[in-house]
């Protein structure tokens, strides 16, 4: 059996809203409850991300999808039209501009609790197979 991630808990101090803004600008559907104390989103077919409330202090966590070129447009408009930051870098100015150094494109914002979400192309992690 390959080993897939199923699921992950990532701690905000208000789990819905926090479901509610991931879901809403990667365009995938989220719920305010779940299985447990959960705001859950369901990032595809086996991957959800479990917010979880969580008063802090808690540890910032960075999180980076594949999307297709479509899926990325998509994702960016909808960045844009709800006047979120967004950074060409990982630790850089919030410049509004996208990375295309490794031969796809990238970018990065931060949610209000302070996780760092990062969405490319063309993964830089590992060698295309």
């Amino acid at each position: 059996m390959t080993i897939q991630l199923d699921h992950f808990i990532v701690s905000a101090r208000d789990p819905r809203a926090a479901a509610r803004q991931l879901g809403d600008l990667l365009g995938v559907r989220w719920s305010e409850s779940g299985i447990g104390p959960f705001s859950p989103v369901y990032v595809n077919d086996g991957l959800t991300l479990d917010f979880i409330h969580d008063p802090g202090p808690f540890p910032v966590a960075h999180f980076c999808f594949r999307v297709s070129d479509a899926e990325f447009d998509a994702i960016l408009a909808r960045l844009k039209a709800a006047g979120l930051p967004f950074r060409s870098s990982v630790r850089g100015p919030q410049d509004l501009k996208v990375n295309t150094d490794y031969g796809g494109k990238m970018v990065y914002w931060n949610q209000p609790e302070g996780h760092q979400w990062e969405m490319l192309t063309a993964s830089y992690a590992r060698a295309p197979v």
